[in-house]
């Protein structure tokens, strides 16, 4: 059983913390590490692929140091956000030179191609690539040398619908054999239809931890805010804020609005048309005003 261990690590670059004081376990099966773009996804994969040293703390595979430690090379495969090829070569030199570098050769990087099924563009430039074929000649390379642990940065952009089954497919598939698959992305449905256990980090700090089930419910559970328009705001103010449903409500003399928190969010939004319609008041706008990934990060950070 492979586990990579993350251990009160932070990672700086000069005055940014791009990591901050992160602990997680990550083992067997498929983990999705989901977070906003910028929340620090990509800082803690290259430090568990062993390409950047933790400021502080540890970040270790089977109680093993990382950083600087070759003999988890062997172990480790990574598939990075960023291009890093060589459009110059064919998708099958590309994934034969990532044999070599493991002390491999042909018949491997076949084998790998033939996972991802891209062997009916081996032999093209991958100058000529989309980013979708692209993303998968760095899946073949990554799989040269069957690894138990395969860390992924944002494997579904630039994919067609058809090339995400795909992935998706082999990503559980490995997950179910036993490997430890970490893949980061910042749609929750997409790591929903994936993921077995889920990760949250926002603003370089780890927010929450486990299945898409509880993940889902601290997101609907947090407090909601909308923005109201009416026939008459005051009225119905006066009408909801008796309610607990409603922790506070603001006239927004510039926007001529209402602006609601509401923290039973099944309730208000029963209580809100059925006050109105007892009022005789008239729904203008009715537009939730936080609903950005980033806000919901948040909340799951400061709660």
């Amino acid at each position: 059983m492979t586990t990579i261990e993350i251990d009160h690590t932070s990672r700086w670059f000069g005055n940014v913390v791009a990591v901050n004081d992160v602990s997680m376990t990550v083992g067997p099966g498929v983990t999705g590490l989901l977070g906003p773009n910028g929340a620090g996804k990509s800082t803690l994969i290259n430090m568990m692929g062993g390409f950047l040293a933790p400021s502080t703390g540890k970040v270790t595979l089977d109680g093993q140091p990382i950083w600087r430690n070759e003999s988890v090379y062997t172990k480790i495969g990574i598939v990075p956000e960023r291009e890093g090829m060589y459009d110059f070569l064919t998708g099958k030199e590309f994934v034969v030179a990532n044999a070599e570098l493991q002390g491999l050769g042909g018949a491997e990087a076949q084998r790998a191609l033939a996972t991802v099924q891209m062997e009916y563009a081996q032999d093209r430039k991958i100058s000529t690539y989309s980013k979708g074929m692209r993303q998968r000649v760095k899946m073949a390379s990554a799989l040269v040398h069957e690894p138990s642990v395969l860390l992924l940065d944002e494997p579904f952009n630039g994919m067609d619908p058809r090339q995400r089954m795909q992935l998706m497919e082999l990503l559980r598939r490995m997950g179910a054999e036993g490997r430890t698959v970490l893949f980061s992305s910042h749609i929750l449905e997409e790591v929903e239809q994936l993921a077995s256990h889920i990760e949250v980090i926002v603003a370089g700090r780890h927010a929450a931890s486990g299945d898409f089930r509880k993940i889902r419910r601290l997101m609907t559970d947090r407090p909601h805010r909308y923005l109201v328009r009416s026939s008459d705001d005051r009225a119905l103010a006066a009408a909801l804020i008796a309610d607990p449903s409603t922790a506070g409500i603001e006239v927004d003399l510039t926007e001529k609005a209402l602006r609601i928190q509401a923290v039973d969010f099944g309730r208000f939004t029963e209580l809100l048309p059925k006050v109105a319609r007892e009022q005789g008041i008239r729904l203008l706008t009715v537009s939730p005003s936080d609903e950005s990934l980033e806000s919901v990060f948040s909340y799951l950070v400061a709660a």
